[in-house]
């Protein structure tokens, strides 16, 4: 099989296309054929030695998300059968062979079904960015810890950086769950995207005062900030939190440490709760798988820019220059074309 690989930490120019054996299923692992991938800042932070300082295994495949076709079964794997459908998450998490290849391994419950009206590249998009979403939404005190239609009526969800992967996945999460979305974004072209990911109320912080314009559309302030830069932030959430209200940080963008203001945190009996995919546990995790492949059945995580995620697509052999895309701030969602599998 085709794959991109890389054996040493370090920028892009590390990454080769190779290729190598095509893997087999073990007890309870499926194999899938690939047509697309997703990648993630995660992807080339790993690569780049940010989020680690050695390689877990001699040669590591790039990837955590992707979607493609079961196209192999191990033994004691019930529910999945071989020319399934499917969304790949965590491919590359504690295993060598991610999904920038033709196939990757993947545990049985690291495969959910990708629902026949999804494409591919709505399946490869989601992974990383839709289950830290679901997590932000469901760490309230008071719940939902669940997502489905009419879960966060009478909740008021504040998505800071509206226009990223991560923020788009809560917007589109959060309206199909019944809340009121308020997001944040730097430009107009971005608040053009959130809008168009379904945000009911959009405000450019860089044009007005927007701790002001988001108590005018939510007067007694939000309960969820699915937040991507707590340290820039503080101000503005403190501005806008309702009492007992959850900011849910996914991100360290700007820094690695934030100042509080600590009094204001105080008063509002506010709760910061850190998520990190990979740590979030198994019940919540396939928690999530659940509820994102009943959002994505219901029509609700489509992508493309007319839906407010503009896709970027690279081919296998250019895997280095899908990184660097992503790190480079690339608006939308990268992707890479794998295979042409029958949609």
């Amino acid at each position: 099989m085709r794959a991109a690989v890389y054996s040493s930490l370090g920028d892009s120019s590390v990454l080769d296309v190779v290729d190598r054996d095509v893997p087999e299923p073990h007890w309870g692992e499926v194999r899938v054929r690939l047509a697309v991938a997703g990648v993630n800042p995660t992807d080339w932070k790993f690569r780049a030695g940010a989020t680690a300082s050695e390689l877990p295994f001699p040669e590591i495949v790039p990837g955590q998300d992707g979607a493609g076709i079961v196209d192999a079964v191990g033994n004691g794997v019930s529910g999945l059968s071989v020319g399934d459908r499917v969304w790949v998450l965590l491919a590359q998490h504690d295993h060598p062979i991610g999904t920038a290849a033709e196939y990757t391994v993947v545990p049985a419950d690291q495969a959910g079904r990708l629902p026949g009206s999804a494409s591919y590249d709505v399946g490869a998009s989601l992974g990383v960015p839709a289950l830290t979403a679901h997590r932000a939404l469901t760490v309230h005190e008071d719940g939902p810890t669940r997502l489905e239609p009419h879960a966060l009526d009478d909740r008021t969800v504040l998505v800071t950086g509206g226009a990223g992967a991560v923020g788009h996945a809560a917007i589109q999460l959060a309206r199909w769950a019944g809340a009121n979305v308020v997001t944040t974004v730097s430009s107009d072209e971005k608040g053009a995207l959130a809008r168009a990911a379904g945000a009911h109320h959009v405000v450019n912080y860089r044009t007005g005062d927007a701790v002001a314009e988001v108590r005018e559309v939510a007067p007694d302030g939000v309960d969820v900030v699915v937040e991507v830069a707590l340290i820039q932030n503080v101000d503005l959430i403190a501005g806008v939190l309702k009492r007992r209200g959850v900011v849910a940080a996914y991100a360290n963008t700007g820094g690695t440490e934030a100042t509080l203001p600590f009094r204001a945190f105080m008063g509002l009996n506010a709760r910061i709760q850190f998520v990190l995919l990979y740590t979030v546990g198994e019940e919540a995790a396939l928690a999530a798988i659940e509820d994102v492949t009943a959002a994505v059945a219901d029509g609700a995580l489509e992508v493309g820019e007319e839906h407010g995620l503009p896709l970027l697509r690279f081919p296998l052999e250019e895997t280095a220059a899908a990184h660097d895309a992503v790190e480079n701030g690339a608006v939308g969602k990268v992707l890479i074309d794998v295979a042409d599998l029958e949609d």
